[in-house]
């Protein structure tokens, strides 16, 4: 039996890198993928690969940033599949610098989408599971969210937030069965999430299916065990 059959996985950015390996990986393993971007043409593209390999999968245009939207990603999933099992809380963007050269609009942009919208994503998969009596909230951070280096200010205070948001949310879903946990990867190769392992390798960044295999690891645990938080950095880095 498949790791996920029967399951409804929700994966927000899954258009491209990270999240769309992670929708790939749980839709080989059974789930039901919702495909959740802002591209809908590049979301049904990996639609179309999951059901290509004979998975079952669904794309929704999303802006996490938008409140709405992010209720109406819920909604539908529920129409289409009548429950949300997994929600992966992955979209995001990269921007800024050094503080001082940082613009007011920039560091808005990064904390509307990177922790306001993760915000929006998890209250409303939170709201849904605890009806349910049950989930898994997968966020995506980062190792710039649990350190921060030079020109990483604006960008580590959005990812720090989410492992904030997410420690609660596990305190939180605790009487609900839902639980929470994040991942920090650093160095991922998301740009080439349709390269050859070889040019994965020659790129010395890590594979995104890795990550992918760390999601899936935590959508596997068994009803009784969770991992609130795991660090998946390049071999040697120096962090």
């Amino acid at each position: 039996m498949k790791r996920l059959e029967g399951k409804v996985a929700i994966v927000t950015g899954s258009s491209s890198g990270i999240g769309k390996a992670i929708a790939l990986r749980f839709g080989e393993e059974g789930a039901k993928v919702v495909v959740a971007a802002r591209r809908l043409n590049v979301c049904e593209q990996v639609v179309a690969r999951i059901q290509a390999k004979g998975g079952e999968a669904y794309a929704i245009q999303t802006d996490i940033s938008d409140e709405g939207q992010v209720h109406a990603m819920i909604q539908r999933t529920l129409t289409q599949y009548g429950q949300v099992d997994i929600l992966v809380n992955n979209a995001g963007i990269f921007g800024g610098g050094r503080l001082e050269d940082t613009d007011t609009k920039t560091f808005d942009d990064v904390m509307t989408t990177n922790l306001r919208g993760t915000f929006f994503c998890c209250r409303a998969g939170f709201q849904q599971m605890k009806q349910q009596r049950g989930g898994l909230i997968i966020n995506m951070s980062s190792v710039a969210g649990v350190q921060a280096w030079a020109g990483t200010g604006t960008y580590s205070a959005s990812k720090h937030g989410i492992i904030a948001l997410t420690r609660s949310l596990a305190d939180e879903g605790r009487a609900y069965n839902i639980k929470s946990s994040v991942i920090c990867p650093g160095g991922v190769a998301d740009e080439l999430v349709e390269a050859s392992p070889e040019d994965i390798l020659r790129s010395k960044k890590i594979d995104p299916f890795d990550i992918a295999e760390t999601a899936l690891y935590l959508a596997g645990l068994g009803p009784h065990a969770v991992v609130h938080q795991i660090v998946v950095d390049r071999l040697g880095a120096d962090w």
